[in-house]
């Protein structure tokens, strides 16, 4: 594995090629990166395995990608997420 940067919630961050977007959060000491819609409850990594949808994502621009699937590519930029993030919600 080769060392790459990407991008989280607007801090330059380093990761490993390969490595999962949840592995990087992880990393970073983050256990929690999304808010439900209705209560705002914290979510993050839960299954692990992207059956759970808990550990959704911004990346590039797109919504709901979840973590613990998306290996990250260098130069990638990745945002916390609220709930289904919608237009007007966050």
């Amino acid at each position: 594995m080769s060392a790459i940067w990407v991008e989280v919630d607007g801090v330059r961050v380093a990761a490993m090629s390969g490595q999962t977007v949840a592995g990087v959060l992880l990393g970073l000491g983050r256990t929690s990166w999304r808010s439900t819609r209705r209560d705002g409850r914290p979510r993050g990594v839960f299954c692990g395995i992207g059956v759970c949808f808990d550990c959704l994502v911004l990346v590039n621009g797109v919504p709901d990608v979840r973590a613990c699937q998306r290996r990250v590519a260098d130069g990638d930029v990745v945002r916390v997420q609220c709930g289904a993030e919608l237009p007007g919600e966050c």
